[in-house]
């Protein structure tokens, strides 16, 4: 075999593989589980749990909406968080029920990037706000009387707008990033949806440039709100144990502790998906954990701030009484 033919060969190779990596125009999710049972029983958990976030978020939005008591800081970032967790749902949870009981488990690949766009925008947008939820609880407890004037309705919607506009850009910038690369096949996605670290994992060539990117990323718009929160608890705490009377400190803490059990689930989830070393991920693991703070985390945050919380349980007492007699009337 003479020179040229060898090279001619070569570039033939090289022209089909690139190709075939353009080509690649639709992914697949893995299949959960050979066992029509096992997809059965999952696929009627998350649906129930789907159902119940849905239910839930879009009740104390409404209820937040509808009762003037409730128009204040806190309520309003909270139905910025409802609001979101049903956005959240949507972007993920359809399609991850339809992979479990069809065969049509496939993907195109704007469908995907659509997909991991809106999930990261959420994601992102839900740090910053459980951040600035914890900046009112810090300003409210710490400087009560300078309240007014520091969270007034200019600043809390500059906040909610930044959150919101940090989670678009981050969404914009990853989805980007990652679809600029070649996928060669095989494309099945180990994975409930299109999430970054699995769908990164099929690119071509050495991604370890990208993943350096994601994981910086995911330090600051992950890291940096986390650090903010932990700074406003610990303000919160030194003036709640300087405080006299024991009713002033268990009223204190009884605002916050809502808030802090959803930021122990959320991040808690979150960090050891998105910051454990690459060497310690499992497809298994990472499922269970995009499982809890896709579908479980969202169910439980409703529950958690109406049961917790007497103004929003009277919110919602008088929503679906209104509701009733509207029915009624009919």
């Amino acid at each position: 075999m003479t020179y040229c033919s060898v090279f001619q060969e070569m570039s033939v190779n090289c022209s089909l593989w690139q190709e075939n990596s353009l080509s690649v125009k639709r992914f697949a999710f893995a299949k959960y589980s050979e066992v029509p049972g096992e997809c059965f029983l999952l696929f009627t958990l998350i649906l129930l749990m789907f159902l119940v976030s849905l239910t839930g978020n879009a009740l104390i939005t409404l209820a937040i909406c509808t009762s003037p008591a409730l128009h204040t800081p806190m309520y309003f970032f909270l139905a910025n968080l409802s609001l979101l967790e049903i956005g959240y749902t949507c972007t993920v949870i359809p399609k991850m029920l339809q992979s479990l009981v069809s065969e049509a488990r496939g993907i195109s690949r704007e469908g995907c990037a659509t997909q991991m766009f809106f999930f990261t925008l959420f994601g992102i947008t839900e740090c910053c706000l459980l951040a600035a939820m914890a900046f009112d609880r810090c300003i409210a407890i710490c400087s009560p009387l300078h309240y007014a004037t520091r969270m007034s309705r200019g600043v809390c919607a500059h906040l909610a707008i930044v959150s919101w506009v940090t989670g678009c850009i981050v969404g914009l910038g990853q989805t980007n990033f990652i679809f600029s690369l070649n996928f060669c096949g095989p494309c099945e996605i180990d994975h409930f949806f299109c999430d970054l670290p699995p769908v990164l994992a099929l690119a071509c060539g050495d991604t370890s440039q990208n993943e350096a990117a994601i994981f910086v990323v995911a330090i600051l718009c992950i890291s940096s709100p986390f650090l903010l929160i932990i700074y406003s608890y610990v303000r919160i705490l030194v003036a709640v144990l300087v405080m006299p009377s024991p009713e002033g400190r268990h009223k204190a803490f009884s605002t916050c502790s809502s808030h802090l059990l959803v930021v122990t689930l959320f991040y808690g989830s979150g960090s050891i998906n998105y910051l454990r070393p690459k060497s310690s991920h499992s497809p298994g693991i990472d499922k269970l954990l995009a499982l809890f703070y896709t579908a479980v985390t969202s169910m439980l945050n409703p529950i958690i701030y109406s049961l917790r919380n007497k103004e929003v349980k009277g919110a919602l007492r008088r929503t679906l009484g209104l509701k009733k007699v509207l029915i009624m009337n009919r």
